[in-house]
Order: C-alpha cells, then structure tokens, then sequence
C-alpha cells in the first residue's frame, strides 16, 4: 500500500551499524564480504500521508492477528492428534419434549421436569411421561424433589417466584400449599432456594421481597399425609358428592401424551394438613458503635450464652470503628474519590443437622435419632456460621442458640448427604472440615494460593483394593473424600481421616493456552466407587476416576445436538443408580425465535451398560472380613476393630510362645530321663 520510487540504481550497503575501519590491516574482518547485502533502490517505498498510513498499520495488524490464530489453531489440533482420546459413548435413550426444559430433579424412579407452565413427571428407566401438571401461565425455572422413603416432596419454583409443595405418593399427586402467594402483586416475594432436611421433617425457603431478604423455616407434618392419604375423609358437606379421582384430563391431549402411560393422577379432591411456620430468621445486622454504658449490661443481654460469639453485643464506640476504618482505607484504599458500597445480601446457605455432641442444645431438648434439630445458616461477607434450634415455635424469639466464628468471610459450605460431615470453605481459601457425627473437627487445610472455592461435592469414602475401587461393607467413621471446584476451573481431591491431618492432591490443573477446556462443573457419580462426572466449557463430558486420577471415557450428544450454554449445562445424575440425564438441543431448533417452541431432548446415559464400566458396578463392595485380614487397611478400621485386632495377634503370639516353651521343656525331660537310664546302665 506503498508507491515505489521509478529508479532503478542498485547499490551494495553494509548491515548495522557504519564503523570506521581500523588502520591496520591484520585487524580487519576477514567475512567482509558477508557484512555486505545487496539493496535494490527501486523497492524503496514513500511513506504514506494519513489516514493511509494508520489503515495500512490497522491491515498489517490484522494479518498478523489471523497469523496468530492459524498458528494457535494448528498447534490444538497437533496437540489434539498426539493426544489419546477417551473411548466416546453416545446415551442410550432420547426423550424428545415438545417444550423447552427449564430444570430437572431425580427422585427414586421418576425424573422430574420444569418447563413452560407446569412440570412434567417422567420414569426414569423407560423415560415415559407418566403424568404432567401444566396450570401455571408462567414457566418452572426451578425444581426440588427430595426422597421420604415412600413418598416424594417436590417443590417447583417459577418464573413469578412462587415456590409450590406437592406430595407425590404412589399413584397420586397432591397440592399441598403455594408457600408465598399473594393476592396482591405489589406484595409478592420471590423464593430463591429451598432446602428439605433429611426424612422429610422440616423445610426452608429462602425469600426476597421489597430490597429484605429472610429465611421461612416450616415444620412439615409428613405422619399426617400419610395418614390422609391412605384414609382419606369424606367431604365435610354431606349433599355434595365425592367424585371418584380421575386423571387429568383438562389439559389438551398431545401427541406426547398418547405415548405415555397415564399411571399418576392429580388428587385435587384430598386437602392435606398444612406446613407450620415455625420461624423467620433474617440476616444479621451489620456491627456498629456499642450503645452499652458497662460492660456488665453486655453479659446481662447475652441469656444462658446463646449468639455468644455473633459480634452484635460488644463494647467498641463509634470513634474506635471510624478510626479503624479510615486505617483501612489509608493502606487498601486507591481511588480517595469512589466511596465503597457493601453488596446486598442476595443469597444464603443453610443445612438441616442431626443431633451430635458439636451441637449445643438445652437438656430439656430431647430430639430422636435421625431427625434433624438445628438449622445452620452463613450470610454473604460473614464470618459467623449461626445455628438454629428448630424445636420453637412462631412466637419464640429467633435468636441464634450458637455461633461458630471463622477467621474470615464464609463463601461457601457444603454438608454430606448422609448429615455426617461439614465443610466451610472462607475467603482466604481456607477449608474447615468437621466430623458432626463424632464430634471433632477433622482438620483445617488451605487451597494453593491464589485459588478461591466455588463449590465442594462429597464423595462417598472408597478404598483401593485390588486396583480397583471397593466401597467398605459397613460405612467408616471419620473417613471423608470430597471434591473442591475452584474458581480458576483447577481441581483438588481434599482427603481427611481421623486425627490424621487432612491432604490435598490435584486432579486437574487450570487451563492456561486452551480456555475453552476450563472445567464448569462437575458431579460425582454415587453409585460407582471414585467416578467423577467432569463438564467443561467447550461441551464435553468425561469420567475421571479421582485415585489414579485418569480420564476413563466421554459422554457425546450425537452429532445432530450440542449444548446451547456449555458453561452452564442442564443436567441431572442420579443418587442410587448409576445414570445421568442430558439436556441437548438441535443447532437449527436453537436459531428460531420461538423459544417455548424448540424440540429440546433429554438424553439418558446408563453407565452400566457400557463395556468399560459395566465390571465397575459389579462386585464393588469390600467385605469387613477381607478388611480386618488385609493389613493395608488396618488405618482405616475404627478404633474398637484396631485395638480388637492388636489384642488377637498379641494373644496368639503370646500362645505360640506358650506352646514353644512347653515342647521345649518336654524335650529337656524326655532328655533328663535318658540320662538317667544311661547312667544306671
């Protein structure tokens, strides 16, 4: 984009930079000949008057951009073609859905789907549609079902906020109540999570309304479902009939509906017992300048030590915190102008917990085995985990029974399925590990620095055995695995046992050239020993076993569908059986304008039926014995089979000895006695 000049002289120049030659001869370079390079004056170029000379700069730029990613490109994909790939496994079964799914929970048998205007239930082995309740005018954007052992709660949320408990037992399916409906829109509250505790006694939903948020704890009286369910009472008015319960038939019938095995039918002729509220706890207020005159008021405000350790009752003045503060923001503080602004607090965790000896309760408390007692809740920027009795009713005062201070904000905890472990993960990539079941805390260990916590996901305790992984016949106390995802996408293996110090191991670092195999999410997979579901950014799913660590085979949509949101795929894994459920969507279907009219699929990916794994849910479960016998194991039995077995080859070794020492003294007499005969001789 240069003209050249119209001479045509050529001339020899020297390269660099011109010296003057030194006088002697014999110090003369002897390569003279190569400082010299040919230069054709007829390819000398003008400069170029602006704005040409920026385009020119702005297309050279460009070129060398595409040169950037030709050579990137070229480099993955001789880096892909060196790699070994995973074996690829296709789902088994394609469930086409006529609507767009929004959500998906898994619960025993049946898969549950959130969509445009209700949810759908599906079974999960032939992935029919055995019922659907569409009577919302708005979609389901989220979805919990929650196993009682016989009975089902399910609690969907929609797009208006509006959470909704239904009880699903056997064939039928029953309203319960709609937990924050109003008849005034102007006064609707938005739920934003919900939580079930274990055994179906007690429910929390998390609300947001008019710039506050709050925590609504129920009481759920699940004995009297049962009860109403099974013998259900006749209508109060004794002229009106009972009609006989009929399936749903208002809904218009579609061709999905024609292939569906109409088994469950909704119940709304049978009221069931309503949820009590018990309590309303909302967040801390934050710490200000003490409005105490004594020290004595502060312990007298502090009944019996409960919120002991919350930092709201304390003896620091107004000017001792605005001196602290403007420290603060003399050394951290760059921008004097900007005034800092504390983030609302939008989102909570909260876990249900058993009894146990880490928990304070008071004596006349007397809560069965089981059954959870105490909620435990952290708020966004805190340092406190609060603890909640839930044996209160509405008109107690809501005061936290105990605190549990961290040395920094909590960010996010995370407790086991079966309530025995607890982890809390603080801002400084810190993690706490608590056994609740017997009482100690496991240890404390830290993330690699710069690394921040973005979520934890038990596994379930395994051991190796044989080279491959066994879970134990009878479940390990003080034994925990789990898996932290941390915000760099890198992944680490937390380890604890014991009263031996926690460990940490990697098994997968951050992407550093190829931010397109960052990893989103991950799942573990309950019913395989040690298997761990990995979804990354670029849409592949893979199978990593955690003790090798090594990927052992990946998940594929078949060619025709792919993720919509990579980063943030739809996706469900079952607890009891080894199986996950896909969300895919066809290219073509996703550019449409219609959303609600897309024809997504759920695909079912059995992990059982594929050759490399169908040997690993087969035989995967260590007898005590082989345990007991196999010395490799002997830090993982508990402390009673420990010393049980000490004491046995202690005691044996003790009768062998016993048993040397009398066939030795046998032979020293049989010896004397053969003396005696030949001396007499």
């Amino acid at each position: 984009m240069s003209t050249p000049r119209g001479s045509q002289v050529s001339s020899f120049m020297r390269k660099g930079v011109l010296e003057v030659p030194s006088p002697t001869e014999k110090d003369w370079s002897k390569d003279d000949e190569d400082d010299y390079v040919f230069i054709d004056l007829g390819e000398e170029v003008d400069s170029l008057p602006q704005p040409y000379r920026m385009i020119n700069k702005m297309v050279n730029l460009l070129f060398d951009k595409c040169w950037e990613v030709i050579q990137e490109r070229e480099a993955r994909r001789e880096v892909e073609l060196s790699r070994t790939q995973p074996t690829s496994y296709t789902p088994l079964i394609e469930s086409k859905l006529n609507k767009m799914p929004n959500c998906m929970a898994i619960s025993q048998d049946y898969v549950f789907i959130g969509g445009a205007k209700g949810f759908s239930i599906y079974n999960l082995y032939s992935a029919k549609r055995v019922y659907g309740w569409e009577k919302l005018k708005v979609d389901v954007t989220s979805i919990w079902a929650t196993d009682l052992g016989s009975e089902i709660l399910i609690v969907p949320v929609d797009e208006m906020g509006i959470a909704r408990l239904f009880y699903f037992y056997k064939d039928g399916l029953f309203l319960i109540k709609a937990i924050n409906e109003v008849d005034d829109a102007s006064k609707q509250t938005t739920c934003v999570k919900v939580e079930i505790s274990q055994g179906g006694g007690f429910a929390a939903f998390l609300l947001q309304g008019a710039g506050d948020t709050w925590l609504d704890v129920y009481k759920l009286p699940k004995e009297s479902w049962l009860k109403e369910v099974e013998h259900p009472q006749p209508a109060l008015n004794p002229k009106k009939k009972v009609r006989q319960p009929q399936p749903n038939l208002l809904e218009p019938v579609t061709s999905e509906d024609l292939e569906t095995d109409m088994m469950v039918c909704f119940r709304g002729d049978i009221k069931l017992s309503l949820p009590v509220h018990i309590m309303k706890i909302k967040p801390p207020k934050p710490v200000t300048g003490t409005t105490f005159k004594s020290p004595l008021e502060i312990f007298a405000k502090v009944e019996d030590y409960y919120g002991l350790g919350s930092g709201q009752n304390h003896f620091i003045k107004d000017s001792q915190w605005e001196q602290q503060a403007a420290i603060f923001h003399a050394s951290y503080r760059k921008d004097p102008d900007t005034e800092w602004e504390e983030e609302p607090l939008s989102m909570a965790t909260f876990h249900f917990l058993l009894p146990s000896s880490m928990i304070a309760m008071p004596a006349e408390v007397k809560s069965p085995s089981g059954v959870a007692c105490v909620l435990g809740i952290h708020w966004p920027g805190n340092h406190n985990f609060f603890l909640y009795s839930l044996h209160r009713t509405l008109k107690d005062k809501v005061d936290p029974d105990s605190v549990w201070p961290c040395a920094a904000p909590i960010t996010v905890s995370q407790l086991s399925c079966t309530c025995t472990f607890l982890v809390l993960a603080c801002e400084d990539g810190v993690l706490t590990l608590l056994d609740l079941a017997e009482g100690f805390p496991l240890g404390v260990i830290a993330l690699p620095k710069g690394c921040s916590c973005q979520s934890i996901h038990f596994l379930k305790y395994f051991l190796v055995h044989k080279g491959k992984n066994m879970y134990p016949e009878n479940p390990l106390k003080s034994q925990m695995k789990c898996v932290v995802l941390c915000t760099d996408s890198s992944l680490y293996l937390v380890t604890a046992r014991g009263t031996q110090g926690p460990s940490i191991s990697v098994l997968a670092e951050r992407p550093i050239k190829h931010l397109d195999e960052a990893i989103c999410a991950v799942a573990p997979v309950q019913a395989l020993p040690g298997m761990l579901l990995i979804f990354y950014e670029n849409g592949s799913v893979q199978l990593m076993d955690v003790a090798k660590p090594q990927i052992i085979c990946a998940f594929a949509l078949p060619r025709t569908y792919h993720l919509v949101v990579p980063w943030k795929p739809l996706f469900v894994v079952s607890v009891q059986h080894p199986c996950f459920l896909l969300r895919g969507d066809h290219p073509d279907e996703t550019e449409s304008s219609h959303t609600k009219d897309i024809q997504s699929s759920v695909f079912y990916f059995n992990l059982e039926a594929y050759p490399l794994l169908e040997n690993l849910s087969k035989n995967h479960t260590i007898p005590e014995a082989d345990m007991t016998e196999n010395a490799a194991f002997a830090q993982v039995l508990p402390l009673e089979k420990r010393c049980e077995r000490f004491l046995q080859k202690r005691f044996q070794k003790l009768e062998k000895k016993a048993k040397e020492q009398e066939h030795w003294t046998r032979l020293r007499r049989y010896s004397l006695l053969l003396q005696r005969e030949n001396f007499r001789k």
